[in-house]
């Protein structure tokens, strides 16, 4: 396929969104078989039990059919993968010697659930046809301050030194070059004992800003930190250490396994950057979470990116309609997939825009989405949301665009 160039795509972006806009669901076709691979997705987020298991303390039993009713959803929704989080706070689902079982599974971290979450979700998955990507947070400690709330066998509390309290939580410090071989030994861990396949990480690089306070890294840097210009390219400079050391032992421990990063879906503000995208978001994962994810892809590091386009068509600070392209774009070129993170969670929510209100919003984005070849796929957040499907925004979408099945792309 010929290049397009930026302005072609905002170009094409405006038309589409107009026609959208004009026929509501009409340009949706029920019924088309797609002519290629495509990826259907869902998060099953467990920090916090945000949807598995729904509380801390059940039954092995009890977790395991509530884990097994969630990949029943995704078949009913006619998904192919699953993005299971199995690393949501320096913890495990799986019996690691690296990190302490996780709290979520029994109220108590450290205590063995009686079973192996993990898994037992790669076998039910692989069993129902679905791929099973395992979700890490590289960084997070604790959703909280207090390290003495740990296991006294947490290497957060073996290793003090290792450790940042930010914005309310424990984060370890990204700076520290055997912080960042920690967290890829115990990611690999699961790599090499499980037939996943993916490595999946989220947005969580360096924390998200919080007004008021400082991310105290002054003694990494000022160890590590020169020949940078400043603590900025530094920060990013870690994370891209991350990153691309990562992507290199997955690789040497099973090729055959993904890599892929779902990030904040604005990498910067063309007002900041001219390469970025016409948006006027608060955030820029370049500039605030250190993260250069347009420069992961440019540099063929991951397999795939799954940026959080978490806005309607027409929002005004973040406009699906333009960051659509701009990602499109962004992959034109490289071997990196492009999935979309789509905010299903906000449907029906009556905090939310009037478009979130519309059950076919969704649709209009997958409909949207088919005008960019590059556009690979989507992922919904999250699972609890999948199953529930407020207003029916999820079943909206499986009729107008999943009602035959597909194979996720290679």
């Amino acid at each position: 396929m010929r290049r397009m160039s930026r302005r072609g795509f905002t170009i094409a972006a405006a038309a589409m969104v107009a026609g959208l806009t004009a026929a509501g669901d009409a340009a949706a076709v029920p019924g088309r078989v797609p002519s290629r691979r495509e990826l259907r997705g869902m998060w099953l987020a467990t920090v916090a039990n945000r949807d598995w298991p729904s509380k801390p303390g059940l039954t092995p039993a009890q977790q395991r059919a509530e884990l097994i009713g969630h990949l029943d959803t995704a078949v009913r929704r006619r998904l192919n993968a699953v993005i299971f989080q199995v690393r949501p706070t320096a913890d495990a689902l799986w019996p690691s010697p690296f990190e302490p079982w996780a709290e979520c599974l029994t109220g108590v971290q450290g205590k063995h659930p009686g079973w192996d979450p993990l898994g037992t979700a790669v076998a039910e998955a692989h069993r129902r046809g679905l791929e099973l990507h395992a979700w890490f947070n590289p960084f997070r400690i604790a959703n909280h301050t207090d390290p003495s709330r740990l296991v006294p066998t947490h290497p957060a509390r073996l290793h003090p030194d290792w450790v940042v309290p930010y914005g309310g939580k424990l984060y370890y410090n990204p700076g520290l070059p055997e912080v960042r071989r920690f967290v890829q030994d115990a990611m690999l861990d699961a790599v090499r004992h499980y037939a996943i396949d993916a490595v999946h990480w989220d947005d969580y690089f360096y924390p998200y800003p919080v007004a008021g306070q400082v991310f105290d890294d002054d003694d990494a840097f000022a160890r590590y930190g020169g020949g940078f210009p400043d603590r900025a390219a530094w920060r990013r400079d870690n994370i891209d250490r991350l990153v691309r050391e990562m992507a290199g032992r997955i690789r040497r421990v099973r090729k055959h396994v993904q890599f892929g990063i779902s990030p904040f879906g604005v990498w910067r503000n063309a007002s900041t950057d001219p390469l970025g995208s016409d948006t006027r978001a608060g955030v820029q994962t370049y500039d605030d979470l250190h993260a250069d994810t347009r420069g992961w892809v440019k540099k063929g590091w991951l397999d795939y990116i799954c940026p959080q386009l978490y806005w309607n068509i027409g929002f005004t600070v973040a406009d699906y309609g333009k960051l659509l392209p701009w990602w499109a774009d962004t992959v034109e070129g490289t071997d990196v997939r492009l999935y979309v993170g789509e905010a299903l969670y906000k449907a029906g929510d009556p905090a939310q825009p009037a478009a979130w209100q519309d059950p076919a919003e969704l649709s209009r984005h997958l409909t949207y989405a088919k005008g960019f070849p590059q556009a690979r796929g989507h992922v919904y957040f999250s699972a609890k949301e999948v199953g529930v499907d407020k207003i029916g925004a999820m079943a909206r979408v499986v009729a107008d665009h999943y009602q035959k099945p597909a194979k996720p792309p290679r």
